[in-house]
């Protein structure tokens, strides 16, 4: 099996990653059958990002701390490990972001697409869906929107609903709404378009984020998921990402 290896900066990752080139071998990405990830999730992330057009198979294994999206590390068996990995598609969110100036800017996010005040004082979002207006004045500290893989991530923290993988949907949750105080957010289809316009955007500057791309002072900001572009990762079928989004629900 042709493998190409990658690893975070961390000592213990680039140790790992050494040893397994040394037992495994290493071939170029335009090569490989497969990318073994070394590193935490946030490398993970970055890795999907880089090869999220090549349709080549993910496979990590943690050398991080949490390693949500990752299998453990073991350094025996690993050909064999690839070849009865489970395939799990993930698909991004697409952001276009127009700030205050005119100026767009577009981004994916494998997470989620976060809005955020940039001052001390609470932002005021308009959230439309599919072109209806469904909250005409959200006074909150912001507003995201999270695919399945990235809501137990800051969805979760912003009590957010956690998301099967396969569910077909999409999680809108406030981050500490004061205004309506009983709106939890909502749970949308996957073909949802959806619209964030800030109001009063000179008074309450607010940031739009996709992963790792910020855009300041944002006007207006259009999420829906991109359907053609499909990330492939690979699980140990005892570790697959849908069993995983599962038990996240029964932790206390």
């Amino acid at each position: 099996m042709k493998i190409h290896f990658t690893a975070s900066e961390s000592e213990d990752a680039q140790i790992a990653c050494e040893s397994l080139i040394a037992r495994y071998g290493n071939v170029p990405a335009t090569e490989a059958e497969v990318i073994v990830a070394l590193g935490g999730d946030g490398f993970m992330l970055e890795t999907m990002h880089s090869f999220m057009s090549s349709k080549i198979p993910i496979y990590g294994m943690n050398k991080g701390t949490v390693g949500f999206l990752l299998n453990t590390y073991q350094e025996e068996g690993l050909i064999e490990r690839l070849s009865a990995g489970e395939i799990t598609k993930l698909h991004p969110l697409n952001m276009v972001a127009v700030n205050m100036h005119g100026e767009k800017t577009e981004a994916l996010a494998i997470n989620e697409v976060s809005l955020l005040r940039e001052s001390r004082q609470t932002a005021k979002i308009r959230i439309s869906i599919d072109g209806h207006v469904k909250v005409a004045e959200l006074t909150c500290d912001g507003v995201l929107v999270a695919t399945p893989a990235g809501s137990t991530a800051y969805n979760y923290s912003a009590h957010g609903p956690i998301l099967p993988v396969n569910a077909g949907v999409l999680a809108l949750t406030p981050i500490s709404a004061f205004r309506p105080r009983r709106w939890r957010g909502a749970i949308l289809p996957r073909e949802a378009r959806i619209e964030l316009e800030v109001l009063e955007a000179n008074k309450r500057p607010v940031s739009a984020v996709a992963d790792a791309v910020e855009v300041r002072d944002v006007a207006t900001v259009i999420i829906e998921e991109k359907r053609d572009i499909s990330i492939r990762l690979l699980f140990d079928p005892e570790h697959n990402l849908e069993k995983r989004i599962l038990d996240e629900q029964f932790i206390l």
